[in-house]
């Protein structure tokens, strides 16, 4: 089987088993690479360039089915779209969908982030003062004892140590993408075992993510990248079928 998987799938596949063999290892050592690799919002203070790329490498260490299920869709559907559309073209899609996650899970926290230090700065609150705290990822620290100033500064230190890891978007974009080239395939679900189609179980899924976007359930994941894949993947589809209408039923 493993054989069988297209070259990029692949390198993409080992990719993702190297980084979270690695992550065990320094966390073992008392690192803490999901801090370090994963993604913060670009206006923290624990931001750094690399990890736009880095963050879509890294998986949670404390839940293994998380790295697990990401590399079954991978296998699954990207191992399809890379048939279909060439090592070049699916690398390009992959990362832009990455991104495109990315982009949309910064374009609320950035706002936000900068909202708070802004009301940290408005009651007289150098948000710098903070600085220390966060780069060593100790829990934020209640120093005023007055809801007036505690509140903002929680919001502040817990938003910029906010992190996200996982394949997740580009994963979405990747199902988006395979929902629209192959809208009447036939899924198998396992519970319960029924056929549907992709556009249907595909398109309920995003929809389902859309929807936690904006309820949070406080289960630490960030469903606004799936969405931000997800349709990055539909536009790059809709771009590139301008001048191929084809379906693959």
């Amino acid at each position: 089987m493993f054989q069988n998987i297209p070259q990029v799938t692949k390198n993409i596949l080992i990719l993702n088993v190297l980084f979270y063999v690695a992550s065990l290892v320094l966390a073992s050592k008392g690192y803490d690479p999901i801090r370090m690799l994963g993604v913060h919002y670009v206006n923290s203070p624990l931001f750094e360039p690399y990890q736009i790329v880095t963050h879509m490498f890294m998986h949670s260490l404390n839940t293994p089915w998380h790295i697990f299920f990401n590399m079954f869709l991978l296998v699954m559907f990207g191992s399809h779209l890379e048939r279909v559309w060439g090592a070049k073209r699916y690398f390009i899609f992959y990362i832009l969908a990455g991104l495109g996650a990315f982009a949309l899970y910064n374009a609320i926290g950035v706002y936000e982030l900068m909202q708070a230090k802004q009301k940290l700065i408005s009651l007289g609150i150098d948000p710098l003062m903070f600085k220390d705290q966060i780069e060593k990822a100790d829990s934020y620290n209640i120093i005023f004892h007055n809801p007036t100033y505690d509140a903002p500064a929680i919001v502040y230190q817990n938003m910029s140590k906010s992190v996200m890891v996982g394949a997740s978007g580009a994963l979405f974009g990747l199902l988006a993408g395979f929902a629209m080239l192959f809208p009447n395939t036939e899924l198998m679900l396992l519970f319960p075992p029924i056929p549907i189609k992709a556009k249907y179980l595909i398109g309920a899924y995003v929809v389902f993510e859309a929807y936690l976007s904006f309820n949070p359930t406080n289960d630490s994941i960030a469903h606004l990248a799936h969405v931000g894949g997800a349709l990055v993947g539909v536009i790059i589809v809709l771009i590139w079928r301008r001048t191929d209408r084809k379906n693959f039923w």
